[in-house]
């Protein structure tokens, strides 16, 4: 059985983790650039969001600065995520897993709010089940992970304030 000194650093499974932390806000980049950008150069965000035009509802503004609001913060977040994971920080795990749930929380809320635009359209096109289903995946996976990791109870642990400090063996017995 290894020891907690054997099991700190970022080693074993979290080099997984790691590569997923490192290439998620490409991604996102990758992924939402390109069609914001068409979106609001286009003609798409006019014909949408301009009363009286024939493609106009009033909820599209809304539902569509909420996907733009919603998927700038998941690209802040991955950006800290980056520093969080190499810096050590205690904050990591937590904000990791928020990260983990943010989309099965939002996915189905936004595909459900654009369903009132859309009422023939099914709820999940392709592209939404697709995400979904990498979302719940990821967070089926990694999420009890980091709640039973021996290493990363102890590798995630700078700045952390004295009080906030885990129990070790020593400290129990």
């Amino acid at each position: 059985m290894k020891n907690q000194n054997d099991l700190k650093g970022l080693g074993g499974w979290l080099i997984l983790v790691g590569i997923g932390v490192i290439f998620s806000p490409i991604r996102l980049l990758v992924s939402y650039v390109p069609l914001y950008y068409q979106i609001l150069s286009d003609g798409t965000w006019e014909a949408l969001t301009t009363v009286g035009s024939e493609a106009y509802n009033p909820l599209w503004e809304p539902i569509l600065m909420g996907e733009i609001v919603y998927n700038l913060g998941i690209f802040v977040l991955s950006i800290y995520l980056i520093y969080f994971f190499f810096s050590k920080h205690y904050l990591f795990p937590r904000f990791y897993i928020a990260l983990l749930l943010a989309p099965i929380i939002f996915i189905p809320m936004d595909a459900w709010v654009v369903t009132l635009v859309l009422p023939n359209e099914p709820m999940f096109d392709p592209e939404a089940a697709k995400e979904f289903a990498r979302a719940l995946i990821g967070a089926f996976i990694w999420v009890p992970y980091l709640f039973i990791s021996k290493r990363v109870q102890v590798t995630f642990v700078e700045k952390m304030q004295n009080n906030q400090m885990q129990p070790t063996a020593e400290s129990v017995g």
